[in-house]
């Protein structure tokens, strides 16, 4: 199911100022000094998902994957259903903050591919402290929150890709440079960082390491410009436009597996990496099977499931590459500022905007 924001927005700065205000009224665990113990998934845990019963999950993966990742928990515990709420991680950070300032807590498990959401959430005291086994035991340090307010339940990255039919290799771009040659002009299709957070946490990372300088010249080539990080590798397989210069990995290697012609490249200049964290709300109104869910979802099982089914990666250390991917540890990656998003997002899809005009 996907859920359309308000029309009002709330930027990152009236999210902390209007859940300041709600948590007067509200129940909100604040956040410790220390992470709580790692919890393990027991018998006494199942059986009070099950008396609950169900509960809501709010994400921005692909609805696809995130159906399948349903359907997967709900096969190993029967009894507690789950309930997708798909959109942007962007409309999700929206609604998520409107429905917190107006006291109304419909959403249990949340997670994001802007990792500097789950930062606001977390100065907001929205979240609540829970470390899973599998986190406490494998995740590296910059994959979990040192509060225990979150971890990385996915990894992806964001590429550059090409539609096959329309660009033969050898004259594929390689780089972000190479995205500039007029020859491109009409042909590329890129998303939104006001949309979402994947493109978000990217535009950040290019702005950095290329500049604003970058942008405002690919904005003169007539991008066709989508929302959704999960959009472009798509206009490329329709052949709507012949190279996309951002777009998830997970669903353009998922298109290239069903046959669909569609190449990623790894830019010479490294590739945006984008955490996407995962936790339990503060005011979940289904706590126990949010602990189940949460729990089950770092586990190997299910992060190995991310990777098979979702072409994702993951920070699980016992999770292994799909072999028809290209090694995570064989590419050159940009470095992720979570906390420099959380603090500037606003400002980055300003400067965004004044360049592409959208």
């Amino acid at each position: 199911m996907t859920s359309e924001p308000t029309t009002r927005k709330l930027t990152r700065r009236h999210v902390l100022a209007a859940s300041a205000a709600a948590a007067a009224g509200s129940f909100i665990t604040p956040v410790r000094a220390a992470p709580p113990e790692p919890t393990k998934i027991t018998p006494a845990l199942i059986e009070a998902a099950k008396k609950e019963g169900k509960f809501s999950w709010y994400t921005s993966v692909d609805l696809a994957l995130a159906e399948k990742v349903a359907k997967a928990f709900e096969a190993r515990y029967p009894g507690v259903t789950m309930k997708v709420e798909r959109s942007g991680a962007e409309r999700n950070f929206q609604r998520i903050g409107q429905e917190f300032q107006n006291r109304i807590y419909n959403c249990d498990v949340v997670n994001s591919s802007d990792a500097a959401h789950l930062i606001v959430w977390k100065r907001a005291k929205m979240l609540a402290p829970f470390v899973p086994e599998d986190v406490a035991q494998y995740f590296p340090a910059a994959h979990k929150d040192p509060d225990g307010m979150f971890a990385s339940w996915r990894i992806t990255l964001c590429p550059i890709a090409y539609n096959t039919k329309l660009v033969k290799a050898e004259d594929a771009p390689k780089s972000y440079a190479d995205l500039l040659d007029p020859k491109w002009s009409g042909k590329l299709v890129k998303a939104h960082p006001g949309y979402s957070g994947t493109i978000m946490t990217a535009t950040q990372q290019l702005s950095r390491d290329l500049g604003w300088s970058w942008f405002e010249k690919l904005a003169k080539q007539k991008v066709m410009q989508v929302q959704s990080a999960t959009e472009p590798p798509k206009k490329l397989a329709q052949g709507e436009r012949a190279v996309m210069a951002d777009g998830g990995e997970y669903v353009a290697e998922e298109l290239k597996t069903r046959g669909e012609p569609v190449e990623i490249v790894y830019a010479a200049e490294g590739t945006p990496l984008i955490t996407g964290p995962s936790a339990i709300m503060a005011n979940a109104p289904n706590p126990n099977a949010a602990r189940l869910f949460h729990a089950w979802s770092m586990t190997r099982e299910a992060q190995q499931l991310n990777i098979d089914v979702g072409a994702l990666r993951s920070a699980h250390p016992q999770a292994v590459d799909r072999p028809d991917m290209k090694k995570f540890s064989d590419i050159k990656l940009m470095r992720e500022e979570a906390s420099v998003v959380a603090d500037q997002a606003d400002a980055l899809k300003a400067q965004y905007v004044k360049y592409f005009k959208v």
